[in-house]
């Protein structure tokens, strides 16, 4: 059993789906290993991991667009609004959704399916760069 670990940097757009799938099958191709896992965690709590569909971006504008009636900002219920409107709604954002992925490796690819690719979401209205730890697990 051979295990791979690194942190990928990856540089967000306000409230945006960033992806990042090509980033994560190379670091799969670069593990060499040929069965496995790819754990993906995301070390924020304003931002998250999801698997969507890469093929029609307007199912990336539905998405946000649920969110924002959903989680809507400048809320009188947040307490917590010590970085401005937007931190309580991606604290939330980032509970509804994923902090971490585990995707099958089989004979050195992911299986993702023929639509989907893998999106750091960034709930926040301000760029950021965020930290994705890649752990690769197999033979």
């Amino acid at each position: 059993m051979v295990i791979k670990n690194k942190t990928i940097l990856i540089k967000t757009g306000a409230k945006s789906f960033n992806d990042i799938t090509s980033r994560i099958k190379d670091e799969v191709r670069l593990s060499k290993i040929n069965d496995g896992n790819c754990t993906l965690f995301i070390k924020h709590t304003s931002a998250s991991l999801i698997i969507q569909e890469n093929a029609d971006p307007s199912v990336l504008k539905d998405i946000e667009n649920f969110f924002k009636k959903l989680v809507p900002e400048n809320n009188d219920l947040y307490i917590h609004t010590a970085e401005g409107p937007d931190d309580m709604p991606a604290h939330i954002r980032s509970l509804l959704t994923n902090t971490s992925l585990s995707i099958p490796i089989i004979e050195k690819e992911l299986q993702l399916g023929t639509w989907q690719g893998i999106y750091l979401y960034e709930h926040r209205n301000h760029n950021h760069e965020r930290k994705v730890i890649v752990n690769i697990l197999g033979e």
